[in-house]
């Protein structure tokens, strides 16, 4: 009985154990993802917008060169003659006017109107440019307008018939792993689509000051310039314009124009056949995370005030050297390069909202922006004076630095202008963190921790307050001879 027992009282706890095990199967099992797949075709989204992407073609015009130099032979040689005639032949050819051609890409984007959007360096000096379209038709084009910060241009063509054009799309939402398509001209082939995803997004590659690139893997290559990049709603989102490779071919690596930023660029040289953007009259600098922590902010963020142009909207709305611009028309503003674009993006006139850290505080300023001329110049000052004789002046040792009041025989030494003030360095010793910093010998420091310096005792008692307050680095606004300012985040260890 007893061993009856037993094996019923163990099949009822292997029954138990058995019915356990199941219901943590059912209920702890991991779910498997929904694996993404990409678009199983694009055929029926290409075919629809084929014929509103152009081939462009350019011809233009250059002066040639003599360019074959005749080799040296002796005097009287039975060579000579012959050489002088092959050679002398080479380069009256060489030297006539000959015709290059270009080839890029480009997109319908009225219909009616014929406009057509590329890049400015498909078209830039180009005396002739063709638009080749998907059915065989070749018209000639005008340009209404370029814009060589963008990287943009404006075409127009006269068709007997309105044309496919396509639509912009809100580039803002496109997301990185998004599937995109690009169809363009290259290496002259003709229209070709290729497929990839967003693989970055506000890419800055140094080509301008406004560069906020989609970063794409579709495959971008040579004659692709000025071709759309479409959504998979058939939108644009971006322009082609730029690739990144050794070999001349795609590695994956291309980048495209956000639609948000073409669009403004787009109509205003549609309206006005150039480009007409915000100024506010300031010079900025990153604010890294030296800067940040030398004027106590918690993290590295906004666009510090180097310099401020005088009677620029900055000046007159008193805006500082010194100041960080964190939002601007209600947008943060999250690291330095995003500043121009905003300002260049606002209408004329518009009267901003700043907000700027000013000595630890935020502080409210209203400015009302001006146009940004293009081809403004400063006029250099040219001035004379008598040279006075050499007087001793104050000298110290201060973060590295050989500091001295600035006097006119030392404005004469580093050729300093006249109406840069402050103090001078004198040296710059070896291992510091001012040459790290790469503070030069005729720097003149101008202020310290944003309190205005005249003597190497002012810098001297600045540094001490921010010693005494826990500051790990000193924040130096520094001119350069001709009055260029920056600043400088200086360690305080070195003391």
């Amino acid at each position: 009985m007893a061993t009856k027992r037993i094996r019923r009282r163990m099949s009822r706890l292997a029954f138990a154990a058995v019915g356990i095990a199941l219901g943590g199967m059912v209920a702890f099992q991991p779910i498997a993802p929904a694996r993404a797949q990409g678009p199983v075709s694009v055929a029926d989204l290409a075919e629809n917008l084929a014929d509103a992407v152009v081939n462009i073609s350019t011809a233009q015009t250059v002066q040639g060169h003599r360019s074959v130099p005749m080799p040296q032979v002796p005097e009287g040689s039975p060579f000579q003659e012959f050489f002088e005639e092959f050679f002398n032949r080479q380069n009256r050819e060489n030297d006539q006017p000959r015709k290059v051609q270009s080839l890029g890409s480009g997109f319908v984007i009225d219909g009616t109107e014929g406009i057509i959007i590329t890049n400015n360096h498909v078209i830039e000096g180009a005396d002739e440019i063709t638009a080749n379209f998907n059915d065989g038709t070749k018209l000639r084009a005008e340009i209404i307008g370029s814009d060589e910060k963008t990287d943009l241009a404006v075409l127009k063509v006269e068709p007997e018939t309105p044309l496919k054009d396509v639509n912009f799309g809100d580039s803002d939402k496109i997301r990185v792993g998004d599937w995109v398509m690009a169809i363009g001209n290259p290496f002259g082939l003709g229209g070709t689509v290729t497929v990839g995803i967003v693989s970055a997004r506000n890419r800055d590659i140094n080509s301008g000051p406004y560069d906020n690139f989609i970063q794409t893997d579709a495959s971008i290559n040579r004659g692709n310039s000025g071709g759309p990049l479409f959504d998979m709603d058939g939108n644009v989102i971006g322009i082609n314009t730029a690739i990144i490779s050794p070999s001349g071919g795609s590695i994956g690596i291309g980048f495209a124009i956000p639609a948000k930023t073409a669009l403004n660029v787009i109509e205003q040289l549609r309206e006005f056949g150039e480009t007409r953007r915000g100024w506010l009259g300031v010079r900025i600098q990153e604010v890294t995370d030296e800067i940040a922590e030398s004027l106590g902010m918690k993290h590295a963020m906004g666009a510090l005030v180097a310099g401020v142009t005088d009677d620029g909207p900055a000046a007159k709305a008193k805006i500082e050297p010194g100041d960080v611009i964190v939002k601007f028309d209600g947008r943060t503003v999250d690291v330095m390069r995003e500043l121009p674009r905003m300002v260049a993006e606002t209408a004329i006139g518009k009267e901003v909202a700043v907000v700027v850290l000013r000595k630890g505080k935020e502080v409210d300023i209203s400015v009302t922006l001006e146009r940004l001329e293009e081809n403004d110049v400063k006029e250099a000052k040219a001035t004379t004076e008598d040279q006075p004789e050499d007087e001793p002046v104050e000298k110290s040792e201060v973060l590295g630095m050989m500091l001295a009041e600035l006097d006119d025989s030392l404005r004469q030494q580093f050729s300093i202008e006249d109406d840069v003030s402050g103090v001078v360095v004198t040296e710059v010793l070896p291992g510091s963190s001012a040459e790290e910093k790469r503070v030069t010998a005729g720097d003149v420091i101008k202020e310290v921790a944003q309190e205005p310096v005249a003597t190497p005792a002012d810098v001297e008692a600045e540094i001490k307050k921010l010693k005494d307050g826990g500051r790990r680095s000193a924040l130096l606004l520094l001119a350069n001879p001709t009055g260029d300012v920056r600043f400088v985040p200086v360690r305080i260890e070195d003391e």
